[in-house]
């Protein structure tokens, strides 16, 4: 699989995927199994050995309309879902070799869908939705990341009328604000979008629920179901002194105006993003490696503070690997205590203290105990904070009777219905920050809860 050689200065794509020699070469090791578990390791259960078998056979459009069966969003999924720890964790060969690329295939399948025109130009005309099923129903969902997106597509397809809401200006939720361009190209989001427009999905942007309309209003307009998708949008801070100077981000905020204000491209766009030339980034997962990779291409050098060692990161290992390529230099079992300001009251370091590793905690992870008297200053412009992020509480806040966890999570039922009749939540809003394709995994859930309890209400 290819990799973009050029300098680490521009927000082009990094992995460029499979050839189609490539491609076909690597579905040719699949053993075809037919228990397949890999399937079984899938969130939505996309059927793995039967796309590939299509992709072996030179098939990419009909390997492509395989994997739509199941998951409505694959030129995403196959760049940014962790399938090692997936379908990948659960093939075969693990046991003797290498497992399949299952990733990099499904990404292949899915670039037929720019390279074939499988995209619809009408609403409604989707080569993947059935002309014979027409409920009338109208169903609102609330948030257009990857839990909203795959309910409101799954919807549309058993003949729904959705309209999905997004607050921001362009549809997409997590995937066009918090994921980099250079992970996730914003035109590869925009294609999939315009797939689920293609299936009847009415989106509209714009539009903040609990805000510009309640969930009664919903009711009231003739909507018989609401899926809530809001993910987990409030950012979580460390706690310590000096996290409010200037010059310090949370992880949210920083992605954001990178990626939805185009601050990277500056001054074509006129908002630019200040950050100094000394960038620490605090956090291990996922969005701390893109945070980090994003501030190294704005020109700055660029530390990553993380309590563990790497072996705990829980950021996805060739991501860890490309940050560290890219020039990105990592201070493990490292704390921070304090954030310093210089005379100006901006940002001028961080005070850290070294770390051990004892017994593990809750997480199953060896806990992080502090060394005493290791006290030291790590010079920087910028600070970002990428810890976690939290659900967004606007939603329950504002809608009556819908019942929370204590992590702020929304309490649902088995079928994702929550304690308000008609209305279903799933994806981070309910689980904390999570997986894309545990989201997606949601979504489809909700999709088939809403079908049933349409058909239970109508009595049918």
């Amino acid at each position: 699989m290819g990799m973009n050689k050029k300098l680490f200065k521009n927000f082009f794509e990094v992995a460029l995927g499979f050839s189609k020699a490539d491609a076909e070469k690597e579905a040719a090791r699949c053993l075809q199994c037919k228990s397949a578990p890999c399937v079984k390791g899938c969130p939505v259960g996309i059927e793995i050995p039967a796309f590939i078998k299509l992709i072996k056979e030179g098939k990419q459009k009909e390997a492509l309309e395989k994997i739509k069966e199941r998951n409505n969003l694959p030129a995403i999924c196959g760049r940014v879902c962790p399938q090692e720890d997936q379908c990948e964790a659960a093939c075969v060969l693990n046991n003797k070799k290498i497992p399949i690329n299952i990733g990099a295939l499904e990404r292949y399948a899915a670039e037929a869908i720019l390279k074939m025109g499988t995209v619809p130009k009408k609403r409604g005309q989707s080569p993947f939705l059935s002309p014979f099923l027409q409920h009338r129903e109208k169903i609102a969902v609330v948030g257009s990341g990857p839990a909203g997106l795959t309910c409101a597509a799954d919807l549309a397809k058993l003949g729904f009328k959705v309209t999905l809401f997004e607050s921001l200006h362009t549809p997409g939720g997590v995937l066009v604000y918090g994921i980099p361009e250079f992970r996730l190209p914003k035109k590869i989001v925009q294609s999939e979008v315009e797939y689920i427009k293609g299936l009847g999905v009415d989106i509209k942007v714009d539009t903040l629920i609990g805000n510009t309309f309640t969930i009664e209003e919903l009711f009231q307009d003739g909507f018989k179901a609401v899926f809530i998708a809001a993910g987990a949008g409030l950012p979580q801070f460390l706690g310590i002194e000096g996290e409010n100077l200037p010059g310090v981000y949370s992880a949210n905020e920083f992605l954001t105006r990178v990626n939805l204000m185009k601050a990277y491209k500056f001054p074509e766009y006129a908002t630019p993003l200040n950050i100094g030339t000394r960038v620490a980034v605090i956090g291990g997962g996922n969005v701390a490696l893109d945070c980090a990779r994003v501030a190294l291409r704005l020109g700055s050098k660029v530390s990553l503070i993380y309590r563990r060692s790497e072996n705990e990161m829980p950021g996805r290992i060739k991501e860890i690997e490309h940050a560290k390529k890219e020039g990105v230099k990592f201070n493990t079992l490292t704390q921070p205590i304090k954030i310093i300001a210089n005379r100006k009251g901006l940002v001028s370091g961080l005070e850290c203290i070294r770390m051990k590793l004892g017994k593990p905690d809750a997480s199953g992870r060896k806990r992080p105990l502090p060394i005493k008297d290791t006290n030291f200053i790590l010079e920087a412009d910028t600070v970002i904070v990428a810890v976690g992020q939290n659900p967004n509480p606007l939603l329950p806040k504002m809608t009556k009777g819908l019942k929370t966890n204590n992590d702020g999570t929304i309490k649902v039922g088995h079928n994702l219905m929550t304690s308000l009749q008609g209305v279903f939540a799933g994806g981070d809003i309910i689980s904390g920050a999570d997986t894309v394709i545990s989201a997606m995994g949601a979504g489809k859930k909700a999709a088939l809860a809403i079908e049933k309890y349409i058909k239970d209400k109508n009595g049918k």
